[in-house]
């Protein structure tokens, strides 16, 4: 049994900043790409941010040179710093990971519950 359980959201003013925390436990053998992604009301899921094990990086254009991910592969987790946030950022925030599965030799994906971010202008 696998878990994300993700924390840090919250509601803050244009222009503050928030930090997303995510730790993932249960049955690991391997952790593949880590990352996150939004939904806002009425709209798609969307990626935000992910990291491979080796630490490459890639980001949504909206979030670049704003937010930052990060990763503890020896804690397995993985924190968004979200700087300079806009109202358009309001959205729920989940995190996913890419577990390996031996029975079937390949990654699985899950996710986290989601967290509120909410920013008022």
């Amino acid at each position: 049994q696998v878990q994300l359980v993700e924390s840090g959201g919250g509601s803050v003013q244009a222009g503050g900043s928030l930090r997303l925390s995510c730790a993932v436990s249960g049955s690991i053998s391997r952790i593949g790409r880590m990352g996150w992604y939004r939904q806002a009301p009425g709209k798609q899921r969307e990626l935000v941010a992910v990291i491979s094990p080796g630490g490459n990086t890639n980001y949504a254009d909206s979030v670049k040179g704003r937010f930052a991910i990060f990763r503890d592969s020896a804690k397995n987790t993985v924190d968004l710093q979200m700087n300079s946030l806009k109202p358009e950022d309001t959205a729920v925030y989940y995190c996913n990971a890419e577990i390996w599965d031996y029975r079937y030799s390949r990654y699985q994906n899950y996710w986290g519950q989601g967290t509120q971010v909410t920013v008022s202008s």
